[in-house]
C-alpha cells in the first residue's frame, strides 16, 4: 500500500489551487475554487494500476469510492478522464495529460515519505517494472533471496513491453533493455545478453550442429520481429535465406524457449533468459556460437527516489545477482 493509502489529509488544509493551475492542462477549463487532493491521488493511482479495483486495493478503500472520486473530477473539469472497458480502463487523452503533470508531484511527496517510513518497522512496497521475458525466465526465480533478506519489502512485479512511466510515479524501479538512454532517469548498467541458439535435446539427439548454416536445415522458431534468426546469422557469416524468416512467431522469448522444449523447433534467445533452463538440461546449444546484442539491460529510476532504503535496497541486491560486487 502506497503512503497515501495509509493517511487522510483534509483537502481543507492543503491549498491546492496554484498546483493545479501550473500543470498548464490546455484542454482543461482554469478552475478558480480549490479541488480535492484526494480526487487527483485517487486518479493518479487509477492511472498508475489501469484498474479501479486495483486503485482501490491500493488506497484500501471500494472500487465505488475510487469511481465516485473520478467521476467528480470529471464533472469538475467538463471533460471524460477516463475510457472505460469490461475490465480494465485506459486515461483518455485529456486524461493521459493531467496524469502526466500531476502524477509527478504525488511521485516527489511520495519519496519524501518513504525518505522518513524506511526507518520504521513494517511492509513497504515496491513497485518494480520489466519486461514479461525477464519477469518470468531471470528475475522471479530469484526473488526468493531478495525477500528473506528484505522481507519488510513487499514486491509489486509490474510486465509490459513498454517503458513504465518512472518519473511518473507508476513504478518505483523500471528493468529495461534498451540503449541506457532515457531522460531525466537514473540507468544503471545491469547485464549484456547474447543471442544464443537453442533446443531441445531430443531434436536434435544430444548432438551439435556441426556450423551455424545447419541450423537451416530444422524448423525454427521466430521472434516477435522475425528478426533475431536474421542477426544471428548474418553475424555467424550466413548469406541470406528465406527460410531463415519462416516459422511460427512468438511474441517473447519466454514463450520461444517453451516452443524449443517442446520440441517444436531451434530458437534464438537471449542468454540471460535460457541460462536456468540450460543448466536444468530441459534445452541445450543447437551450437556454440553466441552473437552480442546492441540492446542491454539496465536499471532505471527517478534520481529522487535513489536513496530512498526500499530502492537503494532492491538496487543493490539486482547489481549483485547480475555479478556486479
Amino acid at each position: 500500500m502506497s503512503a497515501w493509502g495509509q493517511r487522510y489529509i483534509p483537502a481543507q488544509s492543503i491549498q491546492t489551487r496554484s498546483l493545479v493551475e501550473r500543470f498548464s492542462l490546455s484542454k482543461l477549463p482554469r478552475m478558480t475554487s480549490f479541488i480535492s487532493l484526494g480526487a487527483l491521488r485517487t486518479y493518479v493511482e487509477v492511472g498508475r494500476q489501469g484498474s479501479i479495483k486495483r486503485a482501490a486495493q491500493e488506497l484500501n478503500v471500494t472500487p465505488g469510492a475510487v469511481s465516485q472520486q473520478v467521476k467528480a473530477l470529471e464533472a469538475r473539469f467538463g471533460v471524460r478522464l477516463l475510457e472505460r472497458g469490461n475490465r480494465s480502463v485506459k486515461l483518455s487523452p485529456q486524461g493521459l495529460q493531467l496524469f502526466r503533470r500531476v502524477a509527478p508531484g504525488f511521485a516527489q511527496i511520495d519519496a519524501a515519505v518513504d525518505l522518513f517510513e524506511g526507518r520504521r518497522p513494517g511492509p513497504r512496497s515496491l513497485v518494480v517494472s520489466t519486461t514479461p521475458s525477464f519477469a518470468t525466465c531471470w528475475l522471479a526465480p530469484r526473488l526468493g533471496r531478495f525477500a528473506a533478506l528484505h522481507p519488510e519489502i513487499e514486491i509489486r512485479i509490474e510486465t509490459s513491453v513498454q517503458l513504465a512511466d518512472v518519473s511518473g510515479g507508476m513504478a518505483d524501479v523500471a528493468l529495461r533493455h534498451g540503449a541506457g538512454e532515457y531522460p531525466g532517469l537514473k540507468s544503471t548498467l545491469l547485464l549484456t545478453p547474447r543471442l544464443v541458439a537453442v533446443a531441445s535435446p531430443s531434436l536434435l539427439s544430444g548432438m551439435p550442429l556441426a556450423e551455424p548454416a545447419d541450423c537451416l536445415r530444422y524448423p525454427l522458431l521466430q521472434d516477435r520481429d522475425r528478426a533475431d534468426w536474421l542477426t544471428w546469422l548474418e553475424a555467424n557469416g550466413v548469406g541470406p535465406s528465406r527460410d531463415a524468416a519462416k516459422g511460427p512467431s512468438y511474441a517473447d522469448d519466454a514463450l520461444l524457449i517453451e516452443g524449443a522444449i517442446a520440441g517444436q523447433g531451434l530458437a534464438v534467445v537471449r542468454d540471460v533468459y535460457a541460462s536456468r533452463f540450460l543448466a536444468a538440461g530441459s534445452i541445450m546449444l543447437a551450437i556454440d556460437a553466441p552473437v552480442r546484442t546492441f540492446d542491454r539491460y539496465f536499471v532505471v529510476v527517478e534520481p529522487d527516489k535513489m536513496t530512498v532504503p526500499k530502492v537503494a535496497a532492491f538496487r543493490q541486491w539486482i547489481m549483485r545477482e547480475a555479478g556486479h560486487g
